[in-house]
């Protein structure tokens, strides 16, 4: 499977948004996207045509796809089981993609980004229910609890990024003991609550052509 290896915040310019891709980066004045807010290339700030339907949709199912770093036959998957289960399909999507382990990771404050995330899990610093799992897409139910490996608990990467994480920044469906580097995964969330800037109806329109 082949992977991106291209700088990071090129896809957050090429959105035109943040993608938080970059961790830390992402908040100061460093971040491209605050330095130059148009795509990257050398035709990034001519004038374009008008963006079309399709092009629109298209856009928004990079910019989902690129936020949570899946390659777009990972993604495909995702659509496709979302499609076989009840209710409203983006939806479904987007709260399976908030239960992958590198997603929680992330969310719990463990790591700086989803990258950083996944790379913890596929090293096995993290435990689900006291059993390694070194599987980013794993995918997480109501009343698992994660937590970092006891000889991994002195990561500067996990130390850093548990320091900015603020007590009432935490997300309704999960909780956080930081004195045990432990996190559970409540329940799965509602879309209402999940702190995404996309419409993943397009998705939805877009796979349906």
């Amino acid at each position: 499977m082949g992977r991106y290896i291209e700088p990071s915040c090129r896809l957050c310019r090429r959105e035109r948004q943040k993608l938080f891709l970059k961790g830390t980066k992402c908040f100061t004045e460093k971040c491209p996207v605050e330095r130059r807010a148009y795509p990257p290339g050398q035709h990034g700030q001519t004038r374009r045509q008008k963006i079309s339907e399709y092009g629109v949709q298209l856009r928004e199912k990079q910019k989902i796809r690129r936020m949570y770093g899946l390659q777009e036959s990972q993604f495909r998957n995702y659509f496709e089981k979302a499609l076989s289960q009840t209710g409203r399909t983006g939806e479904t999507l987007v709260k399976m993609l908030e239960r992958r382990l590198d997603n929680v990771v992330y969310r719990l404050g463990f790591a700086p980004s989803r990258k950083a995330g996944r790379q913890l899990v596929t090293h096995g610093h993290l435990l689900v229910n006291n059993t390694v799992v070194t599987i980013p897409s794993f995918l997480l139910r109501a009343g698992d609890v994660v937590h970092v490996r006891e000889s991994s608990k002195k990561l500067d990467v996990i130390h850093s990024s548990m320091k900015r994480m603020k007590d009432n920044a935490m997300l309704p469906w999960l909780s956080l003991d930081k004195a045990t580097m432990s996190g559970t995964f409540l329940n799965v969330p509602e879309r209402a609550d999940i702190p995404l800037n996309a419409n993943e109806q397009l998705v939805v329109e877009l796979y349906s052509k």
